[in-house]
C-alpha cells in the first residue's frame, strides 16, 4: 500500500534527516528506485513531472505501475507517490487518479493567485489524506520544459503560504534544476534560515538536489530541509553506465541482440547511486 508522503516527512524532520524523492521515468527505472529503497530500508518518494506521467502512458498508467512493482516486489518500507510540479489542472488529476502526494508550483502566479489556487488543491488533496507542496520562489534551471532564472524566496510569502496548512513547502534559496555551473554561488543559507524561522517548523523541501555538495545539503537539513529532489543525477549515472557497457564491446549488429542487456547496466547504477544518496540524506535504515 501507498502511503502520504505527510507521515513520512514529518518524521524526518523530527529526525533531522532527509526523505530522497526521485523521479522516474518508465517501469524499469522505477523497479531500481523501489530495489534502492527495499535494499537500503529506506521510506522513499517517487515522483513524475506532468511530462514523465504523460511519456509513460498518463498518470493512471503511473499509478498501476507503482503499485503493481510494490505488491509484486514484496516492499516493505514506505513509498508514496508524489507530482513533480504539478500545474493547477494535472494537481486535481493526480488527487483523483490515486497519487498519494501532490506539487502545487504556483510560483509563476502573483503570490494572491497562489495562495487561492493552493486553497483549492489543499481542500481538494486533504480530503482525500492527500499530501500537498506548495511552491514559493522559483527554482532556477529547466526541468521538463519550465525554465526559470531562479530567485530567492520571500520569507513573508513564504509563511503566508506555509500558513493555508501545506504540509511541506519548497522555496527557491539559490537552488536550480539541472547540473549546477562552475561559477554556481551554492546555497543561500542566510535566505533558509530566515524561511525556516518565518515558517515556524514547516517541513522544507530542496529542488534540484543533484550535485550539491553533501555539506551543503547537511547544513540544509540542520535549517529544515526534509525532502531532497533529485533527477539529473540518476539521469547521468544511467547514460553513463550504458554508454560504458557500449564502448566496452557490446555488438549492437550480433544475432540475437538483447536491449534488456543493454540497459541492465544503467538501471543498476541508479539503484547504485540512489542508496548512496539516502546514506547522504541520513533517511537509509529509518524504516527498519
Amino acid at each position: 500500500m501507498l502511503v502520504s508522503a505527510t507521515e513520512i516527512i514529518n518524521k524526518a524532520h523530527e529526525g533531522h534527516y532527509a526523505i530522497g524523492a526521485f523521479n522516474t521515468n518508465n517501469l524499469e527505472w522505477t523497479k531500481s528506485l523501489l530495489k534502492a529503497a527495499q535494499d537500503a530500508k529506506a521510506p522513499i518518494i517517487i515522483q513524475t513531472s506532468e511530462g514523465a506521467a504523460k511519456y509513460m502512458g498518463g498518470f493512471k498508467v503511473v499509478v498501476d505501475i507503482v503499485r503493481d512493482l510494490h505488491d509484486s516486489m514484496g516492499i516493505t518500507v514506505p513509498v508514496a507517490l508524489h507530482l513533480d510540479h504539478g500545474t493547477y489542472e494535472g494537481a486535481k488529476k493526480c488527487i483523483e487518479l490515486g497519487y498519494t502526494s501532490v506539487m502545487f508550483d504556483g510560483s509563476h502566479y502573483s503570490i494572491e493567485e497562489n495562495i487561492e489556487k493552493s486553497k483549492e488543491i489543499l481542500a481538494l488533496a486533504h480530503a482525500k489524506g492527500i499530501s500537498v507542496e506548495c511552491e514559493v520562489g522559483g527554482i532556477g534551471g529547466s526541468e521538463d520544459g519550465v525554465t526559470s532564472s531562479g530567485e530567492l524566496a520571500d520569507p513573508a510569502e513564504c509563511k503566508q503560504v506555509a500558513a493555508l496548512g501545506v504540509d511541506f513547502l519548497a522555496c527557491g534559496i539559490g537552488n536550480i534544476h539541472g547540473k549546477y555551473p562552475a561559477n554556481w554561488a551554492g546555497l543561500n543559507f542566510q535566505r533558509l534560515e530566515e524561511i525556516n524561522a518565518a515558517v515556524d517548523g514547516k517541513p522544507l523541501v530542496l529542488h534540484g538536489g543533484s550535485g550539491i555538495p553533501f555539506e551543503q545539503t547537511d547544513r540544509a537539513i540542520k535549517n529544515g530541509v526534509s525532502k531532497i529532489n533529485v533527477n539529473t543525477e540518476l539521469q547521468l549515472v544511467y547514460a553513463a553506465a550504458i554508454r560504458k557497457y557500449i564502448e566496452e564491446g557490446l555488438d549492437l549488429q550480433g544475432k540475437g541482440f538483447d536491449p534488456r542487456k543493454l540497459m541492465k547496466p544503467g538501471f543498476d547504477a541508479i539503484t547504485e547511486q540512489t542508496i548512496a544518496l539516502m546514506k547522504a540524506f541520513g533517511c537509509a535504515g529509518k524504516a527498519e
